[in-house]
């Protein structure tokens, strides 16, 4: 049992609790001894310690992964793990990919994918508490990811488009080519063949009824066609003359 903590103890760094890696290497004792043969003059600890280690071994291959990933996937991943921790300990810097793939003498891409299942091997808990200061404790999932201005704005961004269909024909062109083409008063005259001053006071009504509207907290109601009561339906065919 000595023989079996030790080496359950090599593994301690990989995240799984001591009491689980001993159980695995208790497990891969017992195997030992069923299997030991003392007829054939070996020391127990010789046979016994590659049993051990290959138990614990299928361990972290077969159930220290938190997502599933293929077995071929899982040695790849284990392979590039222990390249990293030999040329790390040889070079005192943790290697790059293309040392890992000439070490390996894997292509790039096979490094790469290793090291995407290796990344499958450990999660981390989302509960779990962060280093903050102060007495509001934070988890690691309030950390992730940021506020989304656009969906904070979607209600005023629907409460305007409703508000806009108030508007006649005319006047939603004018506030489009106003304020989404950004083009200038007189543009937006010569687009319509109307005055800069006939634009200014379209613009000027079509703002006074989207406040209004705004204002009212009620949505606009609409006909079957679409167009609130009252509106005025321009003619179909060219931008009638004001």
């Amino acid at each position: 049992m000595p023989l079996a903590r030790s080496l359950a103890r090599r593994y301690i760094g990989a995240r799984e609790p001591l009491d689980d890696l001993q159980q695995v290497a208790s497990l891969g004792l017992l195997k030992a001894i069923d299997r030991f043969q003392p007829a054939q003059g070996n020391a127990f600890s010789s046979f016994a310690v590659p049993t051990i280690l290959g138990e614990l071994k299928r361990y972290f291959r077969d159930y220290g992964w938190s997502a599933h990933v293929p077995r071929g996937a899982q040695e790849a991943a284990l392979k590039v793990e222990r390249a990293q921790q030999r040329l790390a300990g040889a070079s005192g810097r943790s290697p790059s990919v293309a040392e890992l793939a000439e070490h390996l003498e894997w292509s790039v891409e096979q490094v790469l994918e290793a090291l995407e299942a290796g990344s499958a091997h450990h999660s981390i808990s989302l509960e779990t508490p962060t280093e903050a200061d102060g007495e509001d404790h934070q988890t690691l999932g309030d950390s992730i990811g940021v506020t989304d201005r656009e969906l904070e704005s979607l209600e005023e961004s629907l409460s305007f488009a409703a508000a806009a269909r108030a508007l006649d024909k005319r006047e939603q062109r004018v506030l489009a080519l106003r304020f989404v083409e950004d083009r200038t008063q007189s543009e937006i005259a010569a687009i319509l063949g109307v005055s800069q001053m006939q634009v200014s006071r379209i613009l000027r009504r079509a703002i006074e009824r989207l406040r209004r509207e705004l204002d009212s907290g009620e949505p606009p109601s609409f006909d079957e066609g679409g167009a609130p009561p009252g509106a005025r339906r321009p003619p179909i065919g060219p931008e009638p003359a004001p």
